[in-house]
């Protein structure tokens, strides 16, 4: 019986994996990001993000120095990466079909989608441009926001669990 380099498990306790061939005579298994079916569905994703994000953020420009849009994105985003990650936490391994909604649809389409770099940009032109508190307030306003949405979508989704029955 022999033990892979990058994990203390022995092959026969490795869970099952579509992805993961426990008869490979190779003394290493690749890690999920280094593998390239699941960077292609990341950069699938992402791309379908980041051009939604766009069209959106186009829609609705700047007002002030302030993106709302962009605001909204994030909120939006952090929400739904909430409710996403708990639907699939309570649905079994990260393995198989929810691994690849994961990444896909997470990490990919929600990665791309959300966007703190523009947040960090209009933050600091704010600052920039005289309005420091102004900047302050916004960029509280996302990072709270987002950490409230996020806790919103993993609270709404745990209502919709079966709940175990205990004798």
């Amino acid at each position: 019986m022999t033990t892979r380099t990058d994990t203390p498990i022995l092959d026969d306790q490795l869970p099952s994996d579509p992805d993961v061939d426990v008869s490979d005579p190779r003394p290493v298994m690749r890690p999920v990001h280094l593998r390239w079916r699941y960077l292609g569905l990341v950069a699938l994703g992402g791309a379908v993000g980041t051009a939604l994000r766009d069209v959106i953020s186009g829609l609705l420009p700047a007002d002030g120095g302030v993106s709302w849009s962009i605001f909204w994105i994030n909120i939006t985003g952090a929400l739904l990466l909430g409710v996403l990650l708990e639907a699939l936490a309570h649905r079994g391994p990260d393995q198989g079909r929810r691994r690849v909604l994961r990444l896909l649809l997470g990490t990919g389409v929600l990665g791309g989608f959300t966007t703190y770099s523009t947040l960090a940009e209009s933050t600091a032109a704010l600052f920039l441009g005289g309005h420091g508190l102004a900047g302050t307030g916004y960029a509280l306003l996302t990072v709270l926001s987002g950490a409230i949405a996020t806790a919103c979508g993993l609270v709404v989704v745990s209502w919709f669990r079966p709940r175990e029955v205990r004798a």
